[in-house]
């Protein structure tokens, strides 16, 4: 097989190796931003699928592919953040609410997860990078993509918003009382 300088051929076998040596990885970004384990299942599979249609884009340079891949998940896990979003949410009969509320008190996470739910895409991911996955600020930049500046605005940004809501929350439950 003849080689172009520094270019390694891509056949499909190795872009297949590659990708299911990252699905781990894969996994564990995808559950950490989208915080579902099942959805981030689906996120994988969704990533695997684009990656395998866009496979003749891979650069084989040093840590690309891996890197390059995990840019898909995220892509993908923006987008079902986005898809979340946008569906209504159901509401539940009084009953059931009383049911689900004393079920709820057992996860002392709810608060925390409804106010990551109402952030923006963008600051979940960083969010999900830096505290479910602990990178670091360069490492996240590299990851997804951004300049080191716009990650640390995301951070705080996405921190303020968590304080706010929570703070919020916080308050409504005390008038409850």
């Amino acid at each position: 097989m003849i080689e172009l300088a520094g270019v390694q051929p891509r056949d499909d076998e190795r872009v297949a190796e590659l990708l299911l040596a990252a699905v781990p990885d894969a996994h564990r970004l995808a559950s950490s931003v989208l915080r579902d384990p099942v959805g981030a299942e689906d996120a994988v599979q969704d990533a695997l699928l684009r990656a395998w249609n866009r496979r003749r884009s891979i650069h084989f340079e040093l840590g690309q592919p891996q890197r390059w891949f995990m840019r898909i998940v995220l892509n993908v896990c923006r987008d079902e953040l986005r898809r979340r979003r946008r569906q209504p949410v159901a509401t539940a009969e009084p009953a059931a609410e009383h049911a689900i509320e004393a079920a709820s008190a057992d996860h002392e996470h709810d608060d925390l997860d409804r106010a990551i739910g109402r952030l923006t895409e963008d600051e979940q991911v960083v969010l999900g990078l830096r505290f479910g996955r602990d990178m670091t600020i360069p490492q996240i930049a590299i990851q997804a993509g951004l300049p080191e500046g716009t990650v640390k605005s995301r951070l705080h940004s996405a921190l303020e918003h968590m304080r706010a809501e929570l703070d919020a929350e916080h308050r409504a439950e005390e008038q409850r009382r």
